[in-house]
């Protein structure tokens, strides 16, 4: 009676459904609460844990800051000249300036900080942007009383006054710090270190106990320090926290009755460096509503599962022995990495009528998308080799841009109008070529332009101790090369000739032969050591470049631009290096003569 494979499936299929489905039925309403309970307690706890973290992190940086801002000579100076009472307005006012632009530095170098702000009890408050204004009303911010009645340091999400001036209004988490001494009482000054609310937020509403509940963050007091509307809809959860907080748990899970008589689930962490207090609220009804539902809709599919597979056995020995060869046939051509041969041998079938022809559709799917996933990562390796092409071009700009800026100050203070509209002027039509970002082969004769406006910056700079000359090939101008490796390879010629005398000539030459476009840079500086040569010629051919992006060595000019050139030209690119220590040095790149819209 058994002995044919569709009556066999049929009593097999049968058994195992009733049976899995009778056990089920048995021990799901028992586990369920348990097992739902445990992973939410240890999913928030894990959660919580870090964004605890990530509170952690963010602290420490505003904390860095505020040290910095404390410890800085440029803080002590300014806070004892304003407190010096023969100060005259001018040297107040230079005061100021100097500190703003030293918040405005500070400022710059911790991307979550939004602003920092220096209040004294006179009413004068000074920002980075040279912002100094004269205005005590913020005296009678509730902040600023708390601070020097209490001493309390953070500030919840809150609109400050001088964001809402520079910017769209938006909520702040502020640091309160005293200046001068560690005592707020006796501090004629404070520090305001303001960062985003929203810096805070966005995680923590990325964060789902639940479909229902929410993570809340307390400070000491108990109050949402980002402002959660959602926290005053839970107000039997206070009583708890005051509960929580004069206990010794650092976490826990507590079930609390909610003004409709049901349950909610409490789930708290403590934040050990402030005092904040994480908590987590989650309806019951949210967690074990679905069960019930699911229970029917389980049964139900269980009765249907059972006649489709009473059906489905009788179907399943029909044709089963054919599929099966012509998938093996299929295999072979796979393995011997033939994706149209084994193609052709499954059929392609618009309807799956059985498990076979499931596993057949489903591995000529496989077959299309392995040959799909092979085409993908040669692309995907494209582009990371361009990624790190625009990561190493990025990496130029900063550096020539602070040395003109510095160069631009110096003028200035020497009242040098002349060479410092020049100097503007250069630069301008050097950034207005430096944004052109989308643009990454440009024209010879465009990148010789940004070289000479280059060359006047610094002939302004060193005067008649620099002797720069540029002798080009009027036949190569049209030919495209990669931008900004001329102007770094100048630089360290330049940097380097002055490190042993007091004159330095550079020369700089551009020709075209046979072997391809040459650009020369030579110097009369201190030469570079063969070793560093011999090390600088292995990076070259080596396909990793994480560690030139992170290098901080004198030489990331010159190892930039060989970088962006090996990873352009590849095997194309050659570069030779001449070098007598004490008598200078020549670096010469020898680039594929092509035009802009040649492919590489």
């Amino acid at each position: 009676m058994l002995y044919s494979l569709k009556r066999r499936l049929i009593v097999f299929f049968v058994a195992l459904l009733l049976v899995s489905f009778g056990t089920m039925s048995v021990l799901f309403f028992t586990e369920s609460r348990s097992i739902i309970a445990s992973y939410i307690e240890s999913s928030a706890y894990e959660k919580m844990e870090e964004y605890g973290s990530f509170i952690n992190m963010a602290l420490v940086q505003m904390y860095d800051l505020s040290s910095i801002v404390f410890n800085s000579d440029t803080t002590k100076t300014w806070d004892n000249a304003l407190s010096d009472p023969g100060l005259s307005e001018g040297e107040g006012a230079l005061a100021n300036i100097q500190l703003s632009q030293f918040l405005t530095r500070t400022t710059n170098s911790y991307s979550i900080v939004s602003s920092v702000a220096i209040y004294r009890k006179d009413g004068l408050s000074v920002t980075a942007d040279n912002q100094i204004m004269t205005d005590p009303s913020f005296k009678q911010a509730a902040w600023y009383q708390r601070f020097y009645s209490h001493g309390e340091r953070f500030v919840p999400a809150h609109q400050d006054p001088l964001e809402v001036r520079r910017s769209k209004p938006f909520d702040v988490v502020s640091l309160l710090l005293p200046i001068g001494t560690f005592e707020p009482s006796q501090a004629r000054s404070l520090m305001k270190v303001n960062v985003r609310a929203d810096f805070f937020l966005a995680p923590l509403n990325r964060i789902h106990l639940g479909e229902a509940g929410t993570i809340f963050l307390l400070d000491q007091q108990g109050q949402s320090i980002l402002n959660q509307q959602e926290y005053a809809s839970y107000p039997e959860a206070a009583e708890q926290v005051e509960q929580i907080r004069a206990g010794s748990g650092q976490q826990g899970v507590l079930h609390i009755k909610n003004a409709q008589g049901s349950q909610d689930i409490l789930v708290y962490k403590k934040l050990k460096p402030n005092g904040w207090l994480l908590v987590g609220l989650v309806p019951e009804a949210d967690l074990y509503g679905k069960l019930y539902k699911l229970r029917t809709t389980m049964l139900l599919l269980g009765t249907l599962l059972l006649i489709g597979a009473i059906a489905a056995a009788t179907w399943l020995s029909y044709g089963i022995s054919r599929p099966l060869s012509r998938l093996a046939s299929a295999m072979r051509y796979v393995q011997m990495g033939d994706f149209d041969g084994a193609e052709s041998r499954i059929s392609s079938e618009g309807q799956v009528r059985n498990e076979v022809g499931y596993v057949t559709a489903t591995f000529r799917n496989m077959v299309s998308r392995l040959r799909q996933h092979i085409q993908t990562e040669f692309e995907l390796k494209l582009l990371r080799q361009q990624a790190e092409y625009k990561a190493l071009l990025m990496q130029i700009n900063p550096h020539f841009l602070f040395n003109t800026l510095e160069l631009l100050s110096s003028l200035a203070m020497q009242q040098r109008t002349s060479d410092t509209v020049s100097v503007i002027e250069s630069l301008g039509k050097m950034m207005r070529y430096s944004l052109r970002s989308s643009d990454d082969l440009i024209r010879l004769e465009e990148e010789l332009t940004y070289v000479r406006h280059y060359v006047s910056i610094l002939q302004i700079r060193f005067g008649e101790r620099l002797d720069i000359r540029l002798e080009e090939d009027d036949e190569a101008g049209s030919l495209a090369i990669p931008k900004f490796i001329l102007q770094p390879l100048i630089e360290n010629a330049v940097k380097y000739s002055f490190r042993q005398q007091a004159e330095a000539r550079v020369g700089i030459r551009v020709w075209r032969s046979k072997e391809g476009l040459h650009l020369a840079v030579s110097d009369n500086g201190t030469g570079l050591d063969p070793e560093l040569v011999q090390r600088l010629q292995s990076e070259a051919r080596s396909t990793q470049f994480a560690h030139i992006l992170d290098s901080r060595s004198e030489q990331i000019g010159l190892r930039n631009v060989l970088a962006r050139c090996q990873l352009y030209y590849g095997s194309l690119f050659a570069f030779h290096i001449r070098s007598v220590p004490g008598e200078g040095a020549c670096i010469e790149l020898i680039l594929p003569a092509q035009g802009r819209n040649t492919d590489v």
